[in-house]
């Protein structure tokens, strides 16, 4: 019983290293317990056997020479094979790649040189009668099968062939090996091999397998057996870890009438998109100790699930989710065990709502609590600190808000701790790290800004060294924070939005060589950084935008990411920037006082994929970027840019956007000819003449904004602009383009479909920071981040004739319409109000004739409207969202308009005040209604008349009724209107 319960214990360990990526250790531990066989050997093996590995050898390619040991005449002396001490027969044969830890554990690439093993299997290796322990795993047999003769090595109870790079079938005659306790044929980690290659047509050949205890088909696909593995799976008695993640399962029963694997201890099914609820035949397990369902898309309630019975459970994973419900409803269903064994709880990315209760004190062996990006509520609960195992804690993205508990400086063993994402207030003190000597990941950041970080004096030297620091959206300024010197483990820091107004001291330079990762973005930092900034070699990004830092630009090697962003840097780019900073993949020194020319040595940058130099004084002209393959942006819009476009710049295959607007460019687009992968085009602002070319929507297929604005183009606009499917900004203002408006501009397929959007949150800045100006209600408007939200079609200032195409009506998603300013004629179309998205409408400045559209009212988005210097006649509309739309100047210069907010008042009641019908509509129902009523006059006349030319006696009753009328009136009028009138004489004498 003893010897059992510490085998379990055993197991339980090697499930925790499994969920964190440590398989290939915890594989090396059981092979160890599989194969007792010592590699001392007192015999040496057959001739036989050393022959067929021989064989097996030559077939194998080896660029590492990792076999070199295999020669001389006693092949258990040779690296990875292991014998029987008393009878020398080979038992083992361990070829596992010796770099599994580096690339697995550290996510590290894999060493300069190959160690991997390839080729082919021979099957020679079916005369070693006696093996029972295969491990070729972590090697590459790239294009080649898992060969079906493995299936007659009926001794093996080891096999191990995972991130091997087999492909094809797995043979179903592994099915062969009844002594198989350790299955391992993962295909890939989801990085290097992905969709996989290797499938599986049936199950039906594991369920003879009888005696497995492991099994890892990783990776493999299995959506043929979809329906039936399950069923296979709970053929085998014996098993205790199954392993199926990202396998295309897409189906896991909600029922099982018997449960025959009732040993399992972990079961591993992340990432197949079942979509479902959670089988509750699951939460009967009670031998489970490990259950991963992350990245699944269940959709389920915590408070719907009977915890009680998982008292062995350490490990629970339902990760990125739709799991609602209430952390309180889970922790009270596992309360009921006597010990509630739970070490590691992953809820991150779910609908979780509702506070973290005081109850979590009970999951006292709780090891990492990740519930990031969820819906809890209030504060955290001072029980935090009663977690005295707790090394992991995630609460980041979620709604918490008031004081940070200071009970959280108790948890000694915390290594990572991340509050970020919040609305925290109050003060961080010495108190909330009081103890926490192990921690080395910290971050936090607070919604509302009202978080200040406060650690008392100068000297504090904090009980821990950290690693990384996150640290924005609070105040921990005005001076720079001088604890900072102690940690000289750092590797990042990240201190942006703190409200620290100060220079960054010298010591912080000695520091920073170990950096890979600096953000001081957006604080108040002032004075002249070094000419040369030194960081960790491969060291990720600097941010250093959105500061007062002047003087001379500093170069940084070994920097992927340079962000120096508005602040008041002068002079010119370093000539020698492509030579010094060769790493670089992404620079921004947009908004700064740079002059000088663009050096030429910006072309040596082979890495680069963003550069963004706009808003400077920079001179001359623009360079070539051949060399930059993989550059997808270039920014150099408001500077003094002259000459043409270089016809290498479309030499770059993933240009995506070109932004050259606000300089002095000139000449021809024809160098534009060959971008074909470009979206965004900008050359707003310069000084190109000539016709639009009618190959732009051809060649620029993928063309989503087009700005052309403030140049000289002449001639009509292309039709060919209206091919481009995602086009959903067209701005050709300001220029002397002529003819009709395109008809074809109501086909715009990009306009009349909203564009999906994902929220930037705090912290999360891109890399490229895409904003674009263009002319919207009246001024000049500046979007960053929402350009795909934005929808404009700008055409004002130039010479267009004819009449506005109706099809515009159709572009249901059009923000933003500005004709103005052109020789327009004709009525507004009378379906304009479809448009119920427009915010934007200037109409001004041609000669537009007619009413106003009452279709106009029912326009509830409009808040900008500009009908200014037409011919438009008639009746203001007064309702709806013409009630807000009440400045004069909007209607102005249209003498024949009346009604508010004109001072011209109507000479008539018109129908212009329905919202629906304006006075063209009127016409024909007004003729109908005139119709109607001499109809009714008739009807009426003759139902009355007829009828007492017909019965004669209704005439008589109705002339006696007449005459009887007549009388009493009379006899009235005598008998009071004389003594009336006599009475009225008398007053007035």
């Amino acid at each position: 019983m003893e010897a059992d319960m510490g085998s379990r214990i055993t197991l339980v360990g090697t499930v925790i290293l499994a969920l964190i990526h440590l398989l290939p250790e915890f594989t090396s531990v059981q092979a160890n317990e599989l194969h007792p066989h010592s590699s001392n050997f007192s015999k040496s093996c057959s001739e036989i056997e050393m022959k067929a590995l021989l064989k097996f050898k030559k077939d194998l390619t080896d660029p590492s020479d990792r076999l070199s040991s295999w020669i001389g005449e006693d092949c258990c002396k040779w690296s990875g094979v292991g014998c029987n001490k008393k009878t020398g027969r080979v038992t083992k044969l361990d070829l596992r790649s010796p770099y599994d830890q580096l690339f697995l554990q550290d996510f590290s690439p894999l060493p300069t040189f190959d160690s991997r093993l390839g080729g082919k299997l021979n099957p020679s290796l079916l005369e070693l009668k006696y093996l029972d322990y295969l491990d070729l795993s972590l090697n590459n047999f790239e294009n080649t099968s898992i060969p079906k003769f493995i299936g007659s090595l009926e001794k093996l109870t080891y096999l191990n062939l995972s991130l091997s790079s087999f492909v094809g079938l797995i043979p179903p005659h592994l099915g062969n090996l009844s002594n198989l306790r350790f299955l391992d044929l993962q295909a890939s980690s989801g990085f290097d091999n992905y969709p996989p290659t290797i499938w599986v047509s049936d199950l039906n050949w594991i369920s003879k397998i009888s005696s497995l205890k492991f099994l890892n088909l990783g990776y493999v696909n299995l959506s043929l057996a979809s329906t039936t593995w399950l069923q296979a799976v709970n053929k085998l008695p014996s098993l205790e870890e199954l392993h199926f993640p990202s396998c295309d399962l897409k189906n896991l029963p909600l029922s099982l009438p018997v449960v025959n694997f009732s040993s399992i201890l972990v079961i591993n099914l992340q990432q197949n998109n079942f979509g479902s609820s959670i089988p509750r035949w699951l939460f009967n397990m009670s031998t489970l100790v490990s259950l991963n369902l992350g990245y699944n898309g269940i959709n389920d309630s915590l408070s719907d699930i009977d915890w009680r019975h998982l008292c062995n459970l350490r490990v629970l994973d339902l990760s990125v989710n739709k799991i609602n419900g209430k952390l309180n409803s889970f922790v009270d269903g596992l309360s009921k065990c006597g010990n509630i064994a739970l070490e590691m709880l992953y809820l991150y990315s779910n609908n979780v709502g509702g506070q973290i209760p005081e109850t979590l004190r009970h999951l006292k062996h709780l090891r990492s609590l990740l519930v990031s990006n969820n819906s809890f509520s209030g504060s955290l609960p001072a029980s935090i600190g009663n977690l005295s195992c707790l090394e992991e804690l995630d609460v980041s993205a979620n709604n918490l808000d008031g004081f940070v508990p200071e009970s959280i400086g108790q948890l000694s063993k915390l290594v990572r701790l991340f509050l970020d994402g919040n609305y925290w207030g109050g003060v961080l003190s010495e108190t909330h790290f009081l103890r926490l000597k192990a921690l080395k990941y910290f971050t936090i950041s607070s919604g509302n800004t009202s978080l200040e970080f406060d650690v008392g004096p100068k000297k504090w030297v904090p009980p821990f060294s950290l690693k990384s620091i996150s640290i924005s959206n609070c105040r921990i300024g005005p001076e720079f924070p001088a604890w900072l010197q102690t940690q000289k483990e750092l590797e990042s820091l990240i201190l942006a939005e703190a409200a620290i107004s100060d220079e960054i001291p010298d010591w912080f330079w000695q520091l920073s060589p170990q950096l890979q990762y600096l953000d001081l973005y957006n604080n108040k930092l002032r004075g002249k950084l070094p000419r040369s900034l030194k960081f960790a070699p491969d060291a990720f990004a600097v941010d250093l935008s959105s500061n007062q830092f002047e003087g001379l630009l500093p170069l940084c090697s070994n920097v992927n990411v340079l962000s120096l962003r508005k602040n008041l840097f002068s002079g010119p780019i370093p000539k020698d920037i492509g030579l010094q900073m060769q790493m670089l993949e992404s620079l921004d020194l947009s908004e700064n006082s740079l002059n000088g020319s663009i050096p030429s040595s910006i072309s040596k940058l082979e890495n680069l994929k963003i550069i963004s130099l706009s808003n400077n004084q920079l001179t001359g002209e623009i360079p070539n970027w051949e060399s930059s393959e993989f550059l997808w942006a270039i920014d150099l819009s408001n500077n003094n840019v002259s000459g043409s476009i270089p016809s290498s710049i479309c030499s770059l295959p993933w240009l995506y956007t070109l932004k050259l607007s606000g300089n002095s460019l000139s000449g021809e687009l024809s160098s534009l000819q060959n971008c074909r992968s470009l979206s965004e085009l900008s050359l707003a602002n310069n000084q190109f003449s000539g016709d639009i070319p009618r190959w732009m929507g051809e060649v620029l297929p993928s063309l989503s904004i087009l700005s052309l604005r403030g140049n000289m183009f002449s001639g009509k606009i292309p039709e060919n602009l209206c091919d481009p499917v995602d086009l959903h900004i067209l701005d050709l203002g300001s220029n002397n383009l002529s003819g009709q408006i395109p008809p074809c501009l109501g086909n715009l397929r990009g306009l009349r479909n909203l564009a999906s959007y994902t929220p930037f949150k705090p912290g999360n800045r891109p890399a490229y920071l895409d904003e674009m100006e263009f002319y919207v209600k009246g001024r000049i408007l500046k979007f960053t981040l929402i350009l795909d939200l934005v929808n404009i079609i700008d055409l004002s200032r130039n010479n267009l004739q004819g009449e506005i195409p109706k099809g515009i009506a159709s572009l249901s998603t059009l923000g933003t319409l500005n004709l103005s300013r052109n020789q327009l004629t004709g009525k507004i179309p009378e379906n304009i109000g479809s448009l119920q998205l427009l915010e934007t409408l200037d109409l001004s400045g041609n000669h537009l004739s007619g009413p106003i559209p009452a279709s106009m009212s029912s326009m509830t988005s409009l808040n900008h409207l500009n009908l200014s210097y037409n011919d438009l006649s008639g009746k203001i509309p007064s309702v709806n969202q013409f009630q807000t739309l009440n400045d004069p100047s909007i209607y102005e210069g249209n003498g024949k308009l009346c009604g508010p907010p004109l001072p011209t008042k109507c000479s008539k009641p018109t129908s212009d005040d329905h919202p629906i019908k304006d006075h063209d509509d009127n016409t024909p129902a007004m003729l109908w209604f005139y119709i109607a009523m001499a109809m009714g006059f008739i009807v009426g006349f003759w139902a009355v008349c007829g009828s007492l030319i017909i019965k004669k006696s209704w005439r008589h009753a109705y002339f006696r009724f007449v005459d009887e009328m007549m009388d009493r009136i009379y006899v009235s009028y005598a008998v009071n209107v004389p003594p009336l009138l006599k009475k009225l004489r008398g007053k007035r004498n």
